[in-house]
C-alpha cells in the first residue's frame, strides 16, 4: 500500500513543483493535473484558507483510479492575490470553467470542499449535465446551516484588514486547530505549511476580501440549494462530525433535505481528507461505484 504523504514544508515544495501555472481570466492560477489522461476527469475544488495542497494526503490515491484536476483559486495558495479585488464565488467558478476548456474537457466529477462547495454548487446550477457526480466534504452547503468561527466574523468585518497585519502562524494556528477533530489535530510541521501557503504573496491581506464568500453563499441560497434538491448528478458528502463550522449539524439537515444524498459520518473535523485520508479514499471509491 502507498504511504499516505503528510503536508509539511517539504511536501509544499514539492507539490509546488509538481504543479504548473495557466493564465486563465487574465490571472496566473497554480493547477496540478495526474493521472491517466483517459481516467475519467475529477475536479477537486479546496476550501478557505488554505489551498489545493489540503488534497496532497489523498491524491496518490485519487490518481491511482481517476485523473484529479486540482487548482488554487484566486486569491489562494500560489496563484496571484490581487489586492484590492472584489472576490466572487462565481468569478472563481467562471476560471474553472476556462481551465476546463483549456484541457478540453467536456465532462467531469468533482469533489470539493469548504469554499470549494460554493464553486461545485454554482457549476451544478450552470452545467448539470457536465458534472457526472458531486462529493462533498464539509463546507457551506446550507448557508442557515454555516457556523462560522469568530475571527472569520470578525475579518469579514471592518476591522478586518487591520487585524490581518497582525496575523502570524502561532495566532492562524490557535485558531486553525479549533475545527480539527479532538483526536486529530494538525502537527506543527502542517500548520508551518499551511501558514506559508497562506502567507505566499502577502496573501494574509486579502483574507477578508476572500470572506465575502459568506455573504455571496446567503445570496444564491435559493440557486444553489435547488441543485441539492433536484440534482442533475448523483451527490454524496463525507462528513467530519466534529466540524464546530459544518460538521454533523450539516450533515443531518442536508440528510433530511434530500434522503436521496450518499452521507458518510467519519469520527473527524473540518478537514476529513486530512485527518483520515483512508476513510475518506474509501468512502469515495465506494459513492463511484454505486453511483
Amino acid at each position: 500500500m502507498t504511504e499516505t504523504p503528510k503536508i509539511d514544508s517539504a511536501a509544499m515544495e514539492t507539490w509546488r513543483s509538481g504543479g504548473a501555472m495557466m493564465e486563465l481570466h487574465g490571472h496566473h492560477i497554480f493547477t496540478r493535473i495526474c493521472g491517466d489522461s483517459d481516467a475519467p476527469p475529477l475536479l477537486l475544488l479546496h476550501g478557505f484558507p488554505t489551498s489545493s495542497l489540503d488534497w496532497l494526503p489523498v491524491w496518490p490515491g485519487l490518481a491511482d483510479r481517476y485523473r484529479p484536476v486540482a487548482l488554487d483559486f484566486l486569491g489562494y495558495g500560489f496563484s496571484d492575490k490581487p489586492h484590492p479585488h472584489d472576490y466572487r464565488l462565481v468569478e472563481q467558478a467562471n476560471i474553472v470553467e476556462a481551465l476546463l476548456a483549456e484541457m478540453g474537457i467536456e465532462s467531469y466529477h468533482i469533489f470539493a470542499h469548504d469554499y470549494g462547495v460554493s464553486v461545485a454548487q454554482e457549476l451544478l446550477a450552470r452545467r448539470g449535465a457536465a458534472v457526472r457526480s458531486c462529493a462533498f466534504l464539509n463546507g457551506g452547503l446550507l448557508p442557515e446551516q454555516h457556523r462560522p468561527r469568530p475571527i472569520q466574523e470578525l475579518l469579514a468585518g471592518p476591522q478586518g484588514p487591520e487585524i490581518v497585519k497582525h496575523m502570524n502562524c502561532a495566532a492562524f494556528g490557535a485558531g486553525f486547530s479549533e475545527v480539527f477533530g479532538p483526536d486529530t489535530q494538525p502537527s506543527e510541521a502542517e500548520l508551518d505549511a499551511y501558514w506559508a501557503v497562506i502567507s505566499e504573496n502577502d496573501g494574509q491581506r486579502v483574507q477578508p476580501a476572500l470572506l465575502a464568500y459568506m455573504a455571496e453563499r446567503a445570496e444564491h441560497a435559493d440557486r444553489w440549494r435547488s441543485v441539492l434538491i433536484d440534482p442533475p448528478c448523483p451527490l454524496a458528502m463525507i462528513n467530519g462530525v466534529h466540524d464546530p463550522v459544518s460538521g454533523g449539524h450539516l450533515a443531518d439537515a442536508l440528510e433530511a433535505l434530500n434522503p436521496d444524498i450518499a452521507v458518510t459520518r467519519l469520527d473527524v473535523g473540518h478537514y476529513p481528507q486530512v485527518e483520515a485520508p483512508e476513510a475518506v479514499l474509501a468512502a469515495y471509491r465506494a459513492f463511484r461505484a454505486a453511483s
